[in-house]
This record gives C-alpha cells, sequence and structure tokens, in this order.
C-alpha cells in the first residue's frame, strides 16, 4: 500500500479532495500516463461535478458492473475496495450519484454530480495539496486539472510545465513549489466573489 493511499484511508475520505486523490491512483496503479480531473462548480445550477479520467488498463464489462461493490477489489493486500462505493455514498448523501465508464485498454472514467448547496456535501477540501501530492508522487504521470467555478475557470496541464522545465524533473521541490504557488493563486482568482 502507497503512503498516499494510507493517508486517504486513514483520513475517513472527510473531504472531495480525498476521494478524488483516491481515484486518481487508481487510475496510476492501471497504468494511466495521463489523468483529467475536472471540477465544475455551478451555484446557479447547485450542481457539482466532479470528472476523473485516465488512460490507464480499462476494465472489462464483468469487473465494472461490480466495480461500486465494497467487497470486490483487485487489491490483493486486502479484500475490500472502499474507495469508489465510499464516493458514490458521499455524492448519493447530497443529492446525487457516481458512474463509472471504462473500455480494456481504453482507460476508465469516473463522474461524480451532487446538489452544490446541500447541507450534507462534503466540503471540497485542499484541492491544492491532492493534485501536488498525485504530482509529487506520481512524476512519470502527466495531470490535467480543471477547476470551473460560476464561468471562471483554473487550467494546470503538467505536460506544458514539462515543456519548460527541459532536464529539471517535476517532482523537484522547486518547481513542486512553483507549482503550489501556481494552483493557489488559479484557486483564488476563480473562488473570489
Amino acid at each position: 500500500m502507497t503512503d498516499l493511499v494510507a493517508y486517504t484511508e486513514n483520513q475517513s475520505m472527510q473531504d472531495l479532495s480525498l476521494h478524488i486523490m483516491d481515484v486518481a491512483e487508481n487510475g496510476v496503479t492501471a497504468g494511466a500516463d495521463l489523468i483529467r480531473i475536472t471540477i465544475e462548480e455551478n451555484r446557479s445550477a447547485d450542481r457539482l461535478t466532479i470528472t476523473i479520467e485516465d488512460n490507464g488498463r480499462g476494465m472489462a464489462s464483468g469487473f465494472l458492473a461490480q466495480v461500486l461493490d465494497p467487497f470486490v477489489t483487485t487489491r490483493t493486500t486486502r479484500k475490500v475496495g472502499l474507495g469508489l462505493s465510499l464516493f458514490q455514498q458521499a455524492a448519493r448523501e447530497a443529492q446525487g450519484d457516481l458512474k463509472v465508464e471504462s473500455n480494456p485498454g481504453q482507460g476508465t472514467k469516473v463522474s461524480v454530480f451532487m446538489s452544490y448547496s446541500h447541507i450534507d456535501r462534503k466540503p471540497m477540501g485542499n484541492m491544492a495539496d491532492s493534485i501536488l501530492a498525485l504530482i509529487e508522487g506520481n512524476p512519470a504521470v502527466d495531470f490535467v486539472y480543471v477547476h470551473k467555478k460560476d464561468g471562471r475557470e483554473y487550467i494546470l496541464d503538467t505536460r506544458d510545465i514539462r515543456l519548460e522545465l527541459e532536464e529539471i524533473p517535476i517532482n523537484n521541490p522547486q518547481v513542486i513549489g512553483l507549482i503550489r504557488d501556481n494552483i493557489l493563486s488559479g484557486l483564488q482568482e476563480i473562488v473570489s466573489d
């Protein structure tokens, strides 16, 4: 079990950023080299939509039909796979749901929607730290993070960052610090009212 997975499990998935990080890590485990995370906060429509797409191995239809069952997992270290079922429960508690689409060799897409203003909706959490943990812990994987709120948009694409870095690793501490600053300022611009 990776430190990142252990961290998310120990945090009991108290916020949505931990669910997102868990699903993205599933993509990494499935061999993805590109993961796209899109969050859309639409207060006028009272809707929060989260999509995590990867280009990993994908799932066979038989496994896909059971993937939301907490007692079905591909892990050999334990007999339960709670990540997706807990994320689905969080969505349903806020008048939403979770859908998984996948095809072998074509990757997986997890789509979640819920009522933005619902009293039982979990907080978004610290998306900057979650995205940074993914980038730092998986330097060979590219991440595209798109966050939209009421018509404003922030985009981080590690492919663009790599072009600027040339030979410097993306998980270099100075690079991570610059990425952190970029995410924080970008999110501040879209969430300020």
